[in-house]
């Protein structure tokens, strides 16, 4: 188990951490922070700057995710990210990753909830500094699940202007 959890822990946070680097830095590729916030602003995100580096410092997180430290934090970061992008972008485009849906965001979040609640394993630093076993469980799973949907929530009814909220499809 500890070896498919450390190899679930570096792919996943790998991938965030690559996502955030695109939006805070413009490294792999990416836009960098004006560039993310600009695309933030055409959904409508107010303080489309602020919002860009929140993001992208929130996927930036899977960096300490796939080391394992502060597991439960770094889960966190990942899931709000993962469940704002659900909310504003993928849900009007159903479920499958091809058509644009929710698919790929619900794997990353679900696995970073998970992980919150199974702990990150015997190869990470959380291990190491004898963290591991008081900052995971079940209870911290469905934490970082109710702080992330509650962040979320929070996130795309205050910061997102209203127009852009009415002319969604239900």
């Amino acid at each position: 188990m500890a070896y498919g959890l450390l190899l679930l822990r570096v792919v996943v946070g790998g991938t965030m951490f690559s996502h955030g680097a695109q939006k805070l830095f413009g490294w792999f590729g990416g836009h960098g922070l004006r560039g993310t916030a600009g695309f933030f602003g055409s959904l409508g995100w107010r303080m489309p700057l602020l919002m860009a580096f929140l993001a992208g410092l929130a996927e930036a997180s899977g960096l300490a995710f796939a080391l394992g430290i502060v597991t439960p934090l770094a889960a966190l970061g990942i899931a709000i990210v993962m469940l704002n992008a659900i909310i504003v972008v993928h849900w009007r485009n159903g479920f499958f990753n091809g058509d644009g849906g929710i698919e790929f965001p619900l794997v990353i979040a679900t696995t970073a909830i998970a992980v919150a609640a199974i702990g990150p394993g015997r190869f990470s630093i959380d291990r190491l500094i004898g963290w591991d076993d008081n900052i995971s469980g079940v209870w911290w799973g469905v934490g970082v699940l109710a702080a992330a949907l509650a962040a979320s929530v929070v996130t795309v009814t205050v910061f997102r202007r209203r127009e852009v909220l009415q002319e969604q499809p239900a």
